[in-house]
């Protein structure tokens, strides 16, 4: 695949956005393996469930109750989630400090036991995040997507983009930029369009040295 060189997206960029040091300050921030690695089990699980509830909802609303939230949720502890009962659901159905939508109530218990289930196979959840290779992102989202709940699509993204984990975002600008880039020719939806957009950010990687996060946030401030 030939694609635009990344020095020219990124003054198209910079050029829209005050200059190249100024954009610069816009770009964002991922954490190095070894911080991922330090991340908490039921920090994981929290951003996750905040993620979810995020999702076609006012993101204003969920940060406000978000103490609530981590108060129903006794901390987000895996361990005691991984095991949660019809009696905690029908608790927090009742919980006003939650949002209480039942489907997304479930997911927590539901993922839970996917963080669990991957601490058993690689130490620690925050370990299989660490180390999951960038190059394979789109490997990652279909994975979370298989064994975790309600992780598909953009919200999957957004959580690991919260948790510092390189990656990029295929929705809005992004998806518009890569459209006029030829790498698609709609929003990427199946596997082998995902393939695509894997292989492009690859290549402009390999080119800048520039993270994934990065160079999705380059992208979207091409667009007009």
């Amino acid at each position: 695949m030939t694609v635009i060189g990344f020095d020219r997206l990124f003054e198209m960029a910079a050029k829209r956005k005050g200059g190249a040091a100024a954009f610069e300050k816009m770009l964002p921030k991922i954490k190095k393996p070894a911080q991922l690695k330090k991340i908490p089990e039921d920090r994981w699980l929290a951003q996750m469930t905040k993620s979810i509830f995020q999702a076609g909802f006012n993101w204003k609303v969920i940060d406000n109750k978000w103490t609530g939230f981590e108060e129903a949720f006794e901390g987000f502890d895996v361990n005691r989630w991984s095991m949660m009962s019809d009696e905690d659901l029908d608790r927090l159905l009742k919980d006003t400090r939650v949002v209480r939508h039942a489907k997304k109530l479930m997911s927590v218990g539901d993922n839970a036991v996917f963080l669990r289930d991957l601490a058993q196979e690689h130490g620690t959840a925050a370990k299989f995040f660490a180390e999951w290779p960038r190059e394979d992102y789109v490997g990652l989202l279909q994975l979370m997507k298989k064994r975790g709940s309600r992780l598909g699509g953009n919200t999957g993204q957004y959580f690991l983009r919260f948790m510092g984990v390189d990656g990029f975002m295929t929705g809005g600008d992004v998806v518009t930029a890569l459209i006029r880039e030829g790498i698609v020719d709609k929003p990427p939806s199946s596997q082998r369009d995902m393939a695509k957009v894997q292989e492009a950010f690859n290549d402009w990687s390999a080119q800048s040295g520039r993270t994934m996060a990065a160079i999705s946030r380059t992208l979207a401030c091409t667009v007009e």
